[in-house]
């Protein structure tokens, strides 16, 4: 048996929190217009500040302008120069920024060593509800965005929201559509399953989540999912630990991006690597840092981005082999 439970040591930067989608259950945008756009000395300041610590993702999560906007050509420029500056301060990029254009994951492609998108939920039943403001959300678009992401060979992340209004048939549908386009493409390392969870800023009254119900869902979703692909459940939406011990052991093997603050869910703290481990290690797992990318796919990589993932391989290693456990 394979005890090892991976995270990745990780931090969040929002190059903007504006987002022409409004999901009723969003605890993350802001209106179009409210100014909340990050510049690049800022982020270079913040990405500066975090030299001197032990991370390896820097998660660039963004919120979502029309493709058709006249504001998206400069939307796309500061998502890619924020990537740029944090390659060139050691940091290795994972990009979840919404829908794309073709020719704009070509580009980010050269400059993220994986990418993200949530599929959420493929019924199109959702469209008239929760989606019903979102535009982006059209299960078409999500499921185009898988299939391009394989076609140019990028690492890719993507995941299921649960309990937005979704029966347990579409639940299975939608995990059954990942694992067709994986079979075609193998190129998604990870799928998320995450539980929803009220915050302060939704406008998504429905009840949180039944947390009891997620071992059994990540059970479904390792029977569907090809191998190759591995299940992630986000600890700090799973505020029981016997439950999360019991998604461990129905087989999730990967905890996400452990940061100081959850984005998406701000009013839902991470816990540290050194709690998780406390939680996780009587139980005869093991925590390990894991980087943004899977080592299997390090050869779609350019060779200089294959070069800044070796260098940061070997730092985990080292800290690794010395029993330190990164936060």
């Amino acid at each position: 048996m394979n005890n090892q439970i991976t995270y990745s040591p990780a931090y969040t930067i929002v190059p903007t929190y504006e987002c022409f989608n409004r999901c009723d259950y969003c605890n993350f945008r802001k209106d179009i217009g409210s100014d909340f756009t990050l510049s690049i000395s800022d982020a270079k300041d913040i990405l500066l500040g975090l030299s001197n610590q032990e991370i390896s993702e820097i998660l660039i999560l963004s919120g979502e302008v029309a493709l058709n906007s006249p504001q998206r050509d400069e939307w796309f420029s500061r998502i890619l120069k924020i990537c740029e500056l944090a390659l060139s301060l050691g940091f290795l990029p994972h990009g979840n920024v919404g829908i794309l254009k073709y020719s704009e994951m070509e580009q980010l492609k050269e400059v993220n060593v994986s990418l993200g998108l949530m599929l959420e939920q493929i019924t199109p039943k959702l469209l008239e509800t929760v989606h019903k403001n979102a535009p982006s959300k059209v299960p078409e678009l999500r499921i185009q965005q898988l299939e391009l992401a394989g076609k140019l060979q990028i690492p890719f992340t993507t995941g299921l929201l649960l309990g937005i209004g979704e029966t347990e048939a579409e639940r299975e549908e939608s995990l059954n559509a990942i694992a067709e386009i994986q079979q075609r493409w193998g190129h998604i390392q990870e799928v998320i399953l995450q539980p929803h969870s009220q915050g302060t800023q939704q406008n998504y009254h429905n009840p949180n989540f039944s947390l009891s119900e997620l071992p059994r869902i990540v059970a479904t979703a390792r029977k569907i999912l090809p191998d190759t692909i591995t299940i992630q459940v986000p600890p700090n939406l799973i505020t029981q630990p016997n439950i999360l011990l019991e998604c461990l052991d129905a087989g999730a093997r990967d905890l996400g991006g452990i940061s100081p603050i959850d984005e998406v869910n701000p009013d839902y703290i991470h816990p540290t690597a050194q709690f998780l481990a406390k939680i996780i290690e009587p139980a005869g797992w093991k925590l390990i840092p894991r980087l943004p990318i899977y080592p299997q796919y390090y050869s779609w990589l350019s060779s200089s981005l294959q070069q800044k993932v070796k260098a940061k391989e070997k730092v985990l290693r080292t800290l690794s082999q010395s029993n330190q456990v990164l936060h």
